[in-house]
């Protein structure tokens, strides 16, 4: 599936000046989140304390708070989230930084 199919069958679940985030749902155990971030903005740092998570950089430019690091991030790097481990994304550029995240769905975020 590319990212125009996944879209159309996914829910836009946060469109602000910051991001869009579309969730695909379909899967029963494992959410699947396509997030664009807009030019010069971050996610909100945040952890989970019982989900680990793969970010997968899709294209842009970046930075990615990981725990106590901050990592450079671009297409096609994956970084592995522990449960419970505080993380943002930062794009500095002029182009959006999109990423995929997967993770077990939790109380408040697909189940």
């Amino acid at each position: 599936m590319n990212i125009k199919k996944y879209k159309q069958l996914a829910k836009l679940i946060r469109d602000n000046e910051t991001y869009k985030v579309y969730d695909l749902s379909e899967l029963e155990d494992i959410e699947i989140s396509l997030t664009e971030l807009q030019p010069h903005k971050s996610t909100i740092g945040h952890s989970h304390n019982d989900v680990d998570e793969v970010y997968i950089f899709i294209d842009g430019k970046g930075t990615m708070e990981k725990g106590k690091e901050t990592i450079k991030v671009k297409a096609n790097d994956i970084v592995p989230i522990k449960a419970g481990e505080l993380h943002r994304v930062f794009n500095q550029k002029a182009s959006n930084l999109n990423f995929w995240s997967i993770f077990e769905k939790y109380k408040g975020r697909g189940k």
